[in-house]
């Protein structure tokens, strides 16, 4: 395998695992109630945090104009407030570090000849959704500043968080292109289809997964296996599917059932393909994490209510782990899904 392709898709594994920590980071943001702090969007001037009293007073003020504060926090003192800005902060500066560890190689693989002339379109296309990602970032916290939302619009969150995941798995994909040969390949078109359309239903179930974080819909039903006491809420054939809490969280439950029996079946057939190599190491990775993924989600679900505001206990551990395992699921079920061809001609 050439050697460059293989320094080139490191360095794009590199960063698949920045954005991964970023998503964590949003993560950490939301749980501790930090998104809303920095009450001004400036992608240069902020990254400069406050540096004396009284600027960061001056952006408590600010912070102490929007619905937040005025009914959720407003026992807020200035040490409070530092905490949660140092989430948001971080988490926006996490971005710019990414931006950095992006353009600075290219520039140098550029120049050293090893990025090819097809090659610059598809890391430009990279480059372009990660900034559309600032953008739909602040678009979203943009939602939550105002005298009447305590928190962000739960779909604009969903949107945040999707794209993100498609800008992770565009640049797996791409990476994978070059650290893979044709003998690492596998032909089964009915496998692969079937592949496509279970990582389908699982961002689905992802975005449903930010509707829950957006309305913190693991409060409204701590308990497991029934949804306060029932297993087919009355409200279902009433509500919306998307902005009704206990609906969502209904969906979010059933979604997670069937997703983890189609693995388990994915996975039997997995198992009958034999052959070596990179697929055969990870093709019962996916079921370890589904499995993971499931145990998680309900330890989030019953321990949802013990909560401490703008702080990290129980829950908050078991829902920032429950992404983890959701996004190592995608990458592992894509990894194998780029290792799954039609025919040999795709080879």
């Amino acid at each position: 395998m050439n050697k460059d392709n293989i320094i080139i898709g490191r360095w794009l594994l590199l960063g698949v695992a920045m954005l991964t920590i970023q998503v964590l980071l949003g993560g950490i943001t939301r749980l501790t109630g930090s998104g809303l702090s920095m009450t001004e969007w400036k992608p240069i001037i902020g990254m400069i945090p406050p540096l004396s009293e009284v600027e960061w007073q001056i952006a408590f003020d600010k912070y102490k104009q929007i619905a937040q504060f005025k009914f959720l926090n407003q026992d807020f003192l200035i040490r409070d407030f530092k905490f949660i800005f140092f989430w948001e902060w971080f988490h926006r500066n996490w971005a710019h570090f990414i931006s950095f560890t992006f353009i600075f190689p290219f520039i140098y693989f550029l120049k050293k000849g090893m990025i090819k002339k097809h090659m610059i379109l598809p890391l430009l296309g990279l480059f372009v959704l990660g900034a559309a990602q600032g953008f739909i970032g602040k678009i979203m916290v943009d939602s939550g500043l105002n005298d009447e939302d305590l928190y962000v619009s739960h779909i604009r969150l969903a949107v945040h968080f999707i794209s993100a995941m498609v800008l992770i798995c565009a640049t797996c994909w791409y990476a994978f292109t070059f650290m893979f040969e044709p003998k690492d390949f596998v032909i089964d078109v009915k496998l692969r289809n079937f592949t496509i359309v279970l990582f389908a239903l699982i961002f689905i179930q992802l975005t449903y997964g930010a509707f829950m974080a957006g309305l913190k819909a693991a409060t409204v039903a701590p308990t497991w296996p029934s949804i306060n006491g029932e297993y087919f809420p009355a409200s279902i054939l009433s509500k919306s599917l998307v902005n009704h809490p206990i609906n969502i969280h209904f969906v979010h439950r059933m979604l997670a059932y069937l997703i983890f029996g189609l693995v388990i079946y994915w996975t039997y057939k997995l198992n009958k393909i034999n052959t070596i190599g990179v697929f055969n190491r990870f093709k019962k990775l996916p079921f370890i994490l589904v499995f993971l993924q499931l145990v998680l989600g309900i330890c989030a679900v019953v321990f949802s209510t013990h909560t401490v505001r703008n702080s990290f206990g129980l829950f908050e551990w078991f829902a920032q782990l429950h992404q983890l395992i959701a996004m190592l699921l995608v990458m592992s079920i894509l990894l194998l899904l780029y290792l799954l061809q039609n025919s040999k001609k795709s080879v």
